[in-house]
């Protein structure tokens, strides 16, 4: 999968909300990228415009999205919808709005797999179906097809998502912030989980966050976004290790740890900027303590600053930094 130079704008009775700007990343065959920023960044715009998903009021500028060979953005809508479910698979945050609270597990999966095995009976489907759930390490799948959602724990519930998107067996699952609603515990079994399908699907997976634990154990490389923007890509360990936008550095000194007690906490300066009327040039230069002329004039490309590492900055900070 390949976004690039998506411009995305939503229009509503209060102005125009100026969401992505520009935004550009590469999935690559097999790996994790982690898409991270704070809450209202665009993350979650992007993926529904990567599944041609977005609601009416949206309006699509410019870019493409290629996926294998396909540009979804200009395929007619029934030619996406043969790729988006069966190639493209993605789980949602909420299991429990995910899942239709008056049917049985066993009875919304089959429909499912109704649309990728239409020549199979249901005892065909059935069998299929607790293979699925089996999939996923839910213990007795024959009995939890006989449940409903809410007899389910939230993490149960998660997997069931999770043997949802992976019925078509797609080449990429997108992530959509999966363990927002479990405790710390359950958040744990189900990425171990999501990184054992991963490697043994041979599977491609967008992770949609803004826990930078998570990424740190999950992800393979790094996107992190800020008010509808790219600003640094990188491997994991050069994110964590060697961070190069002031956006990235700030985020990652943000950072609670058990080594920082005593000490000042770290904070980013400002606000998020309102989408309605946000900053020119770039966005983050009203927050950014290495602003120059060029900041506020016009938004920075990513350029590569080392091998597969990629900076949108004018005035990239030169001293060390200081959190490995």
């Amino acid at each position: 999968m390949s976004v690039e130079d998506l411009v995305v704008n939503f229009h509503t009775v209060d102005g125009t909300v100026y969401a992505l700007n520009g935004v550009g990343f590469k999935v690559r065959k097999g790996e994790v990228l982690g898409l991270v920023g704070e809450t209202g960044c665009g993350k979650t715009a992007t993926s529904l415009a990567m599944l041609r998903l977005l609601p009416e009021n949206a309006e699509v500028l410019s870019g493409r999205i290629l996926f294998e060979g396909h540009d979804l953005l200009a395929e007619r809508l029934d030619e996406v919808a043969k790729i988006r479910g069966r190639r493209i698979s993605m789980i949602f945050q909420d299991p429990a709005s995910s899942l239709n609270p008056v049917f049985k597990i066993g009875a919304q999966l089959i429909d499912v797999l109704k649309i990728y095995y239409p020549n199979d009976d249901e005892k065909k489907l059935t069998k299929i179906a607790q293979e699925k759930l089996a999939m996923t390490e839910l213990p007795d799948a024959e009995s939890i097809m006989s449940l409903y959602p809410h007899e389910l724990s939230g993490g149960m519930q998660q997997r069931v998502i999770m043997a949802v998107a992976l019925s078509s067996s797609p080449s990429l699952v997108i992530a959509d912030e999966p363990t927002t609603a479990l405790d710390v515990t359950i958040q744990a079994q189900v990425l171990a989980l999501l990184k054992r399908l991963k490697d043994a699907l041979g599977l491609s997976v967008l992770l949609i966050t803004h826990n930078l634990g998570l990424v740190r154990e999950l992800c393979d490389r790094v996107a992190i976004m800020y008010a509808g923007s790219i600003v640094e890509l990188a491997d994991v360990q050069r994110i964590f290790q060697n961070p190069q936008h002031p956006y990235t550095r700030g985020l990652l000194s943000s950072v609670v740890t058990g080594r920082l007690r005593g000490q000042t906490l770290h904070y980013i300066a400002g606000m998020v900027p309102s989408l309605f009327k946000p900053p020119s040039g770039c966005r983050f230069n009203p927050r950014c303590p290495y602003v120059i002329p060029a900041c506020r004039d016009k938004r920075p490309e990513l350029v590569e600053v080392e091998p597969d590492h990629y900076v949108a900055c004018y005035n990239i900070p030169t001293e060390p930094w200081w959190r490995t």
